[in-house]
């Protein structure tokens, strides 16, 4: 019989992080979330899409040597679905362990991605493994799962864009702790674009400035400002030799609105600067 580490590792041998992803810090967070991890305190990353949350998250797996199982999170989703559930076969019934349980039987990060997007009567399924007890019931098994000393819990989502409808319960929020994402600062920003999309400096930073541009127009037209992913995908383009005004046609401006004045005045911003 296989050692249960052996076990434990093969399981979660499809869920490493095997390259080093690309991350650059912009204040402490990743001392932060080090600190929290070694505490086995689960954590919280608030901020606008496409701001770098679960690449952070990646590089933070990978950094500390331990499996990411990540879950995107949607209004279908279910309590079995995250923990998991009796399934028919050839041989009978079978139970199956879902992410959840994977994670926390196993010892892995179990990142729940846009946490806000699945039901509240869903999410409270995480309510045993976030506190002191560390347990995972699976009621329709019967057993209580004890969490492996090396699993955590952590979630994201946009603060900015929920409704009174789709939030985190006060009695989820307050068993995580926090950190805040933003854009980066412009030239970090844009080094980040230059980097991740191959696209030269100084289209790189022209990019950041219609970002930043469109990003002022949130909450006057626009939803949603233009992310970092969708600079990169910009930066994308043009890199493979796109002409810039059509490459933040597609990738920035067409996206986010289809407002006929607002795509109007976002052109204007991309002919400014190329």
């Amino acid at each position: 019989m296989r050692p249960a580490a052996d076990t434990a590792a093969g399981v979660l041998d499809a869920y490493r992080v095997r390259e080093e992803p690309y991350y650059r810090p912009v204040a402490d967070e990743v001392a932060l979330f080090e600190a929290a991890y070694s505490a086995r305190m689960p954590m919280m990353l608030k901020g606008p899409t496409g701001c770098g949350k679960t690449r952070f998250v990646e590089y933070m797996a990978w950094k500390l040597g331990k499996p990411l199982i990540t879950v995107a999170c949607n209004e279908d989703m279910t309590a079995s679905d995250l923990v998991g559930r009796f399934l028919l076969d050839a041989s009978g019934t079978r139970w199956q362990d879902g992410p959840l349980t994977l994670a926390a039987r196993h010892g892995a990060i179990c990142y729940l991605d846009e946490v806000v997007e699945a039901r509240q009567d869903t999410t409270v399924v995480i309510h045993p493994l976030t506190d002191a007890r560390r347990i995972l019931p699976l009621e329709k098994k019967g057993e209580i799962v004890q969490a492996h000393p090396d699993f955590q819990v952590v979630i994201s989502y946009n603060p900015g864009y929920q409704s009174l409808m789709k939030d985190l319960k006060q009695s989820t929020k307050q068993r995580f702790g926090a950190l805040d994402f933003n854009y980066p600062e412009h030239e970090v920003e844009a080094e980040i674009v230059a980097h991740e999309s191959g696209v030269a400096l100084d289209a790189a930073k022209k990019l950041v400035h219609i970002a930043e541009h469109a990003r002022n127009l949130k909450g006057h037209g626009l939803d949603e400002g233009i992310s970092t992913r969708m600079l990169i995908y910009a930066g994308s383009l043009i890199a493979r030799g796109v002409a810039p005004l059509a490459a933040c046609r597609v990738a920035l401006v067409r996206p986010i609105t289809d407002d006929p004045d607002m795509r109007d005045a976002l052109d204007s911003a991309v002919t400014t600067y190329f």
